[in-house]
């Protein structure tokens, strides 16, 4: 009886150890704070825009993304680094992005257009930024593509 007992209870905590491993790695990334955001939100969309732009060595998939008259703005300044500094006005070396749910009242799935405010987390050269940007959002063939990015007005 102890023999068995002792076995599960080894097996158990392996088996939990394992797990806990396993589950820190980052094969598959959402977006949001645990990576749980529903994908058809506009939320979701405008903070994998911005994962895009800081995290990946291109804008390609920033671009497809984004309406045709913010893709253009983007394509003009070449390189993510650019694009951060010229449009954005917001650099970072390491950012951690999320979307104030605080105020989405209502359903989306209906709506043409969204607006999501973005809280932007980070460092740069060392030192801690912290910042907000509004992103104006418009529904295309039923993808939510980002049309614009402004600095929050009461700043």
């Amino acid at each position: 009886m102890f023999n068995k007992l002792s076995t599960l209870l080894l097996f158990t905590t392996i088996m939990l150890t394992l797990q806990a491993c396993d589950s820190g790695s980052k094969s598959a990334k959402g977006a949001g704070k645990y990576g749980m955001m529903d994908t058809n939100t506009p939320d979701y969309a405008a903070v994998a825009f911005f994962q895009h732009v800081y995290n990946d060595e291109n804008l390609n998939a920033a671009i497809a993304m984004s309406t045709p008259r913010m893709a253009k703005l983007m394509q003009s300044y070449h390189t993510n680094r650019n694009v951060q500094r010229h449009v954005f006005d917001l650099r970072y070396d390491e950012v951690d992005i999320q979307p104030d749910t605080g105020n989405s009242v209502g359903r989306n799935e209906f709506a043409r257009t969204a607006v999501v405010t973005l809280f932007f987390t980070g460092t740069l050269h060392d030192n801690r930024i912290e910042d907000i940007r509004i992103v104006e959002m418009v529904r295309t063939d039923g993808k939510w593509l980002v049309d614009k990015v402004l600095a929050d007005k009461y700043l």
